[in-house]
Order: structure tokens, then sequence, then C-alpha cells
């Protein structure tokens, strides 16, 4: 059994929140080196989107591993240490703990875990997204597992023909459920079509009996109780041989939908698929960019990765994207380009709603007033 996860974190901006100064990414590697030689990981690698640094790594532990998640804090302690020696921005921004707890949950970094039996041939994606929440999954997993327009497999491929069963969090209650689709496929759409509180967690193959899919579900603002940065979630899919094939994964990123995030999280903006070189969100903090990373997993070790966005048939996509970026900006501080009060809980409306409590006054007394005044 074999166990990849993603575990990310933002430890320090460059310059402000729009990329990984080079010398945590190089440290990073040298501690990825290290955990290899030691025996701790089979194979591992380091990559960015945005501010946030993803440790990808594979190995025998299964997932929430207190070895493998201390191993990954202290890397990330690592660089928080460089980035304040260089004064980078927000310097261990999301590590909300001064100690290690025995794993991640709760302390600031997000992970994405899954493990399974290698197959003969195992191509997997590693999808690492800034600027944006955990529900920004929900529209493409959705599409990929459950959408025959989007994924041929689901109506001609027999292994697929049974469908998926998501496994859906609700984080404000911290309750989930099973949906088995296509059977719940309207229930589910109720839910995760609101993505700022329901997320998809796992997907499962209802034939095959395997998990598909991985997400982290981290909310920063629901964990430290204010607003301390964006979320920036990251997502493992497998494919081929009964599940989603390579391009039927992508596919659903042709399109730049739009999510939430963007500048002071604060914002709906669209999601923008881009290659490693591009993956660096300058405008508005935005627009909120989505890698996609493809391996080849063989006795456990990374083959690859493949850049899959540095691809010219997502050029539309990126058109599409720098459009809407224009027409929601144009909005300024009004919804929908503002998220709606309700989902800026954890920004300055809460400050203004102590400040001002005491000057709402009840409408009634000042129609009364008003009439007084008239007579």
């Amino acid at each position: 059994m074999i166990t990849l996860s993603i575990i990310k974190a933002d430890t320090g901006g460059f310059v402000g929140h729009t990329a990984v100064h080079p010398d945590m990414m190089a440290e990073a590697r040298r501690e990825i080196g290290r955990a290899i030689d030691s025996g701790l990981l089979i194979d591992g690698h380091v990559a960015a989107c945005g501010d946030d640094l993803s440790l990808i790594m594979t190995h025998t532990y299964g997932p929430d591993a207190d070895l493998i998640h201390s191993f990954a804090w202290d890397t990330f302690q690592a660089t928080t240490h460089i980035a304040k020696e260089l004064g980078l921005y927000g310097a261990g921004q999301d590590l909300l703990s001064d100690a290690f707890s025995g794993n991640l949950r709760g302390m600031g970094p997000g992970y994405a875990e899954l493990d399974f039996d290698e197959r003969p041939s195992e191509p997997v994606i590693c999808f690492l997204a800034d600027k944006t929440e955990p529900g920004a999954w929900n529209l493409p997993l959705y599409k990929m597992f459950a959408d025959p327009f989007n994924t041929a497999g689901l109506v001609i491929d027999q292994k697929m023909h049974a469908g998926f069963a998501f496994e859906v969090y609700d984080l404000y209650d911290e309750k989930r459920i099973i949906f088995d689709c296509p059977a719940d496929l309207y229930e589910m759409l109720m839910y995760i079509g609101a993505p700022a509180r329901y997320v998809i967690h796992s997907v499962r193959s209802r034939t095959l009996g395997e998990t598909a899919a991985a997400t982290s579900t981290q909310r920063l603002s629901l964990i430290a109780g204010k607003y301390v940065g964006k979320d920036d979630p990251v997502m493992i899919v497998r494919c081929q041989s009964g599940l989603p094939a390579v391009g039927e994964v992508l596919e659903p990123f042709t399109f730049a939908y739009a999510v939430a995030g963007c500048m002071r999280g604060s914002h709906h903006a669209p999601l923008m698929p881009v290659s490693t070189e591009h993956a660096h969100p300058s405008r508005f903090d935005g627009p909120p960019r989505v890698v996609a990373l493809g391996f080849q997993i063989h006795d456990g070790k990374l083959i690859g990765p493949r850049d899959l966005f540095a691809d010219q048939a997502f050029d539309r996509a990126r058109e599409q994207a720098t459009e809407a970026m224009d027409y929601l900006r144009r909005h300024g501080p009004f919804e929908p380009h503002r998220l709606p009060l309700e989902d800026l809980e954890y920004t300055t409306m809460t400050v203004l709603t102590k400040r001002l409590a005491d000057r709402w006054t009840p409408m009634t007394t000042e129609l009364a007033t008003a009439g007084t005044n008239k007579r």
C-alpha cells in the first residue's frame, strides 16, 4: 500500500503574496532529499503555486501519519526561518501554533492524502491552487466524476457506469455525508453548489472500491477565528483504468469558473489554469491560479512531473479568466465581486458591526420622528 501526500503551507511570500522565494524552495528540496535518504519517504517533489509551498511525497505510513506530518512541520519551520531572515511577507502565516502536536489537523497547513495499491500503471494528477478556498474543487470534481458531458467514460466505460461515491464535509457543523452518484446527484448538487460551507473531501469508485480523489479541506479562518490568509487548497486525482482519463480530469479547467478568494480572500474571481511558470497571482491578488502536475507512480517513485496546463489548449480559458477579471473588478466593493457579508465574517465586517452597533436605530422610531416633524 502506497500513500501519496500533498502537504502545503504559506510560510512567507516573495514579493507580497505572489511567489515562494527560491531559497525556501531549495531548503525544502534539501529536507526532502534527507527524508528520502533516511528511508522516511520513498520519493518526494517540491512545488509551488503562488506563495504556497507544497511537499508532494510518497511513503508507506498511511494518511495522518505523525512521522510524515512532523517532517512537513519541521520543513515549514525551516522555510519560515529563511523567510524571516529575508524579511518576506507573512513569514510563517499558516503555522498557527508554536509546537507540533501529533499531526497537522487544526494547525494551519493544508493537506490531501490517499493510500492505494499501486496499479501496473498509476497516473496521478496533483492540483495546487492559490488565492482561493477548498470549495474551489467542488465544480471540477462534479464534472470529472458525475457529468457525462465532461467524462464520456461514465457512459461508455463499464467500470465507471455504476458511478462514484462523494464524501462531502460540512465545514461549519463538522459533519460529513456520502452521496452515491448518479442516484443522489441532485441532492448532492444542492449542497456542493454552496462551496463556502460544503466541500467534497474524497471520491470513491463504486465499482473498484478504490479512492479516486482526495482534497484538502482546511479553512484557516475557521481554525484561527479570524482572517489569516486564504486556504489555497490542493487535490489528488488518480486517472485511467476505470477512473476518468487524464483528458477528462483536465477538461473542467477549460472553463474559468468563479471561485471565492482573490484580494484578502474577500472577492469572487475566475480560476485561471496556468503553467508553473505563470503560477504567480499579481493583479488584485489574482486571478486565482491552479496548476496541474502529472506523475506516473511506479514502485512508489514519482516519475515526473509533467506540467499539464502548460498547453495552448488552455489559452482560451486564460483569456476568459482575464476578461472575467476585468468585468468583476469594475464592481469594486460591490457584490458579486465582493463576497456576501456572511462570508466576510473574519474580515473588517466583525469589527464594524461592533463599532457601529449603537448608531443603528429601529426604523419604526425613525418613521415616527419623521411624522412628528411633518406635523
